[in-house]
């Protein structure tokens, strides 16, 4: 099991930008698809963005262009930088990290984000 911290969650204003960091507790960060997945009361669990262990990045939708995942395999942390944040964006934001072979999954405890109008 990975340890995940996640830090970087808070209040914006819409338009504003915000940076998600998470730091995973493992020496075998590298072998990890390291992603960000968001929820909000109600509505089940879903992927904001991921990025595998080549350092290919993948996006939901909604994402439209304004976030932009990153990993860093030395210092084992993965960030999402997110920017022209709208109310929509408003969620509690959960690190991932699925095990590249086995697909074990860990979660961190989750930071939240709140995007006022």
């Amino acid at each position: 099991q990975v340890q995940l911290v996640e830090s970087g969650g808070g209040l914006v204003e819409a338009g504003g930008s915000l940076r998600l960091s998470c730091t995973a507790s493992t020496s075998a960060f590298s072998v990890y698809i390291m992603g960000w997945y968001r929820q909000t009361s109600g509505k089940e669990r879903e992927l904001v963005a991921n990025i595998d262990p080549r350092g290919d990045s993948n996006y939901a939708d909604f994402v439209e262009g304004r976030f932009t995942i990153s990993r860093d395999n030395l210092k084992n942390t993965v960030t999402l930088q997110m920017n022209s944040l709208k109310p929509d964006d408003t969620a509690l934001y959960f690190c991932n990290a699925e095990h590249f072979i086995s697909h074990r999954r860990s979660w961190g405890q989750g930071t939240q984000v709140t995007v006022s109008s």
